[in-house]
C-alpha cells in the first residue's frame, strides 16, 4: 500500500509539472487538497531551478539562497521543509512586478514630487570589464540611440580629473547624469581587446589585508575616483556575462568594494550592475548565476542585476528605471 500511494504521488507530481506556475497557483486556490497538492516542495524546487536561467534580473530582496544550487534536496532542507514555493514567487520577475504594483499609490506621487523639486540631477558612476572587454561599447550605444535614451548635454559640475559625465533624459521626463570610469587608457583598452587581453586597472591599488591567517584581496580607489565616489547617487557596475570569456568574479567583486566603501559616502547608496553581452546571440551566463558568482548577497545596500545587450541597449531602461527610482527614495528620507 505504502508503494502504491508513493507512486501515485509520484504520477500526480510529474502531471502537475507540466502546468506553469501561474496554473498551479490557479488550481490551488480551487480546494484545500490541490492547495496543499501544489505546494509540494519538490515540485517546486524543479520550477525554480528549470526557470532561474532564463530570468533577466534580479535584485536584493529576492535572490534565492546558493544552497539549491549546490546541495542534494535532503540536504537542503536539513530536516525542515525549505519554502521553494515562496522563494520562486519572489525571485521570478513576475513576481517582483506584481509585488511592486501593489505598493501605495502615494510612493509614486513621492517620487514624482520630489523629481520637481529636487534642482540637481541625480549623478551616477558607471564602471566594470562589461565598458571595456565587449565586441560593441555599451557607452557608444547609449550616446547615439535617441529612440532609447536621449543625450540631454554636458553639465558643467567638473569633477577634477574626471569631467562631467553626460546628462541622459528618461522618458522625455528625469534627467539623470553617468560619469563613465574607465581602467585605461583607450589605446590600452583596444590593445587588449585585439589580443584578449586584460588590462592592467589603473582605477585601483591594491592593499595588504589579512582575515584569519589569509591574505584578503583589498582595492582602494584612486584619488580622481574617490572623488567621484563622494558626490555620486549611486553605481553602474557593468559585468562582463559572456560564457566564452573568463571571469576573475573575486577581483571584481574587490573592486566593487572599493567604490561603494561606506567612507567615501552614504552607505544606503543603490547599485544596478548591467549584466552585459556584446549583441543577441552571444552565449550569456544566466543572471542570477552572475549575482551569485559576484557574491552580491554579501552587499549591505540596495542592489539589482538586469540582463543587458550592448548592441541594442536591450534591458537598459528597466535598470535605468529602477536605480532612479531608489536613488529618488533615498534623496527623500
Amino acid at each position: 500500500i505504502a508503494a502504491l500511494n508513493g507512486f501515485q504521488i509520484d504520477v500526480q507530481l510529474n502531471i502537475l509539472s507540466f502546468l506553469s506556475p501561474q496554473d498551479l497557483c490557479r488550481l490551488g486556490s480551487t480546494s484545500c487538497y490541490w492547495r496543499a497538492a501544489v505546494q509540494d516542495p519538490l515540485l517546486w524546487r524543479y520550477f525554480l531551478l528549470r526557470d532561474l536561467p532564463s530570468w533577466t534580473s534580479i535584485d536584493w530582496k529576492s535572490l534565492p539562497d546558493e544552497e539549491i544550487f549546490n546541495k542534494a534536496f535532503s540536504e537542503v532542507n536539513d530536516n525542515a521543509l525549505y519554502d521553494y514555493m515562496a522563494a520562486y514567487k519572489r525571485s521570478c520577475p513576475q513576481g517582483r512586478r506584481s509585488l511592486k504594483s501593489s505598493r501605495p499609490r502615494y510612493g509614486t506621487v513621492t517620487s514624482f514630487l520630489q523629481s520637481l523639486v529636487t534642482q540637481a540631477e541625480p549623478r551616477f558612476a558607471m564602471f566594470g570589464p562589461g565598458l571595456e572587454q565587449l565586441d560593441n561599447s555599451l557607452v557608444q550605444k547609449m550616446m547615439t540611440c535617441p529612440e532609447v535614451l536621449l543625450v540631454a548635454g554636458l553639465p558643467q559640475r567638473q569633477i577634477h580629473g574626471i569631467g562631467s559625465g553626460v546628462s541622459f533624459q528618461f522618458n522625455n521626463n528625469q534627467k539623470f547624469n553617468i560619469v563613465t570610469l574607465y581602467s585605461t587608457t583607450s589605446v590600452e583598452r583596444r590593445r587588449a581587446r585585439e589580443e584578449q587581453a586584460v588590462a592592467v586597472n589603473k582605477m585601483f591599488y591594491q592593499e595588504n589585508s589579512t582575515v584569519g591567517n589569509q591574505q584578503a584581496m583589498h582595492y582602494s580607489v584612486i584619488a580622481q575616483v574617490r572623488k567621484v565616489c563622494e558626490v555620486v547617487d549611486g553605481f553602474i557596475y557593468v559585468a562582463n556575462a559572456e560564457a566564452h570569456r573568463e571571469h576573475d568574479r573575486q577581483e571584481e567583486l574587490a573592486h566593487i568594494l572599493a567604490m561603494i566603501d561606506p567612507a567615501l559616502g552614504p552607505p544606503n547608496r543603490p547599485l544596478l550592475v548591467l549584466s552585459c553581452v556584446s549583441h543577441v546571440g552571444v552565449e550569456r551566463i544566466p543572471c542570477v548565476y552572475v549575482a551569485h558568482q559576484l557574491q552580491l548577497n554579501l552587499l549591505h545596500q540596495p542592489w539589482m542585476m538586469q540582463d543587458t545587450v550592448a548592441a541594442t541597449l536591450d534591458g537598459l531602461l528597466n535598470g535605468i528605471e529602477w536605480l532612479l527610482e531608489e536613488a529618488n527614495c533615498k534623496s527623500a528620507q
